[in-house]
């Protein structure tokens, strides 16, 4: 039915060319203790999660001058704010007189501009410049002020993301993310509106995440009800592993794959929403299942200026297919024509059989419209609704209905990788991004601490 195979020659979008593939071990080296072992989370802290970029929020969050985010990894807090000049500069979140943090909240406003601490009152401009010392005379080393400044870090931003990087001496973030980059500028992500915004404690290792999202064998038995709305099969799809670290998959959607032996009507209850959106009617491809790709591809081109969107810089194949992209070490970007799922997994400050994940979606209004029903979160959204976040327990707070699933699996398979029973991986060639994955983390394990 669909598969990668059928798809005509492109000439817009983002390239679909085959990469190289890396050559891999094939001695089990996912064993437990990677999951669950404190030395081995110091290990991650010291030597890679000091040296990789990481998203702090997003730019349409700090629009003005003073405006700030805050976002914490480990034990680490890391202030984005917007200057008088219009640039985002990150700083430690540690004041440089005793280390107090100088901001609790998620976000905010500097009052009168400037970082004030709340214990000594030291202050300190956008910049990171201190200005203000109590008894400033005082100093036998000489005044704090343009001396003792909070500590920089590099930032930068890229698709609506924050970035910053811990390692003074990193790539530079482009560099960093290529090819990865310069494939989802075609979305234009930083005009997208986050209309969800999650995140959840689990019992699980931040890697397990990591793990589910580098690889689409789960999906007949997490996902049952995708195999009736894309083609699933590893034989259909595409799986690239770049030099960088990252990785993609390419799945395509809009219409189940050959090996699907379910019931047309299935497949339509399925795709129901986005037929009814699109004005398409199926019942001429009821005998024909494959040729609802093609033909649901040629319908949303038809009609994406009278529904407000601009489908230029898409290849036939973006309008249907899933463009899945993980980025080293923690992040996913899985894109949809009308949106995208952000997911992000973060290692526990203090235990590393705990993890925080991030489900945030990011929706593709159509000109002028100022709601849009979200097929991919089953869920009404508005342009005009400010996005609170939600946090909580996992399995108390939902993360939409397709990450629910897998948010539920976690659990029991962090439980069995702390079993004595459970002796090292043994994957398929489709989960060979999972191998990739931990062979990119032993390659910084390898270094020395920053």
């Amino acid at each position: 039915m669909t598969d990668l195979k059928e798809t005509r020659i492109q000439s817009i979008g983002i390239p679909r060319d085959k990469a190289s593939e890396p050559t891999l071990g094939i001695e089990p080296i996912i064993l437990g203790e990677r999951y669950y072992s404190p030395s081995f989370a110091q290990s991650e802290w010291d030597k890679m999660w000091t040296r990789v970029w990481q998203i702090a929020g997003r730019v349409d969050q700090i629009p003005t001058p003073g405006d700030y985010v805050c976002y914490e990894i480990m034990h680490e807090s890391i202030i984005c704010i917007r200057g008088e000049d219009s640039l985002i500069r990150a700083f430690y979140n540690s004041c440089q007189h005793r280390g107090n943090q100088l901001v609790t909240a998620e976000a905010g406003t500097l009052a009168g501009g400037e970082f004030q601490c709340a214990y000594h009152g030291w202050r300190f401009n956008d910049s990171g410049e201190c200005t203000w010392a109590y008894d400033e005379d005082d100093f036998p080393q000489g005044s704090p002020c343009g001396n003792a400044n909070l500590i920089e870090i590099p930032c930068d931003t890229w698709a609506g993301f924050i970035w910053f990087n811990m390692d003074s001496d990193c790539k530079t973030l482009r560099d960093w993310l290529e090819p990865v980059a310069s494939h989802l500028d075609t979305y234009r992500m930083e005009e997208m509106k986050r209309t969800h915004w999650v995140t959840v404690e689990g019992d699980w290792n931040w890697k397990c995440v990591q793990d589910n999202f580098n690889e689409s064998y789960h999906l007949p038995f997490v996902h049952p009800q995708t195999i009736a709305s894309m083609n699933e099969h590893h034989s259909g799809c595409q799986f690239d592993l770049y030099p960088s670290g990252h990785c993609r998959m390419l799945m395509p959607g809009g219409g189940p794959g050959p090996q699907y032996s379910g019931s047309a009507d299935r497949t339509f209850r399925s795709l129901k929403q986005e037929f009814d959106y699109w004005e398409f009617d199926p019942e001429p491809y009821r005998e024909n299942l494959s040729g609802l790709r093609i033909a649901l591809q040629e319908r949303k081109r038809e009609l994406a200026e009278a529904k407000g969107y601009d489908f230029s810089r898409y290849s036939d194949e973006q309008l249907t297919d899933h463009y899945h992209y993980t980025i080293f070490p923690n992040v996913s970007f899985s894109m949809k024509p009308d949106g995208c799922i952000f997911l992000r997994s973060a290692p526990h400050p203090n235990d590393p059989n705990k993890c925080l994940f991030d489900m945030w979606y990011l929706t593709m209004f159509p000109n002028g419209s100022k709601e849009y029903y979200s097929n991919s979160m089953r869920d009404w959204v508005s342009i005009d609704h400010q996005v609170e976040h939600e946090t909580g327990i996992a399995g108390e707070v939902s993360c939409g209905p397709g990450i629910d699933q897998d948010v539920a699996i976690w659990t029991t398979q962090h439980k069995g990788l702390r079993s004595r029973g459970y002796r090292g991986e043994y994957l398929p060639l489709q989960e060979r991004r999972i191998r990739y994955f931990h062979e990119t983390i032993d390659s910084y394990l390898a270094m020395d601490p920053t």
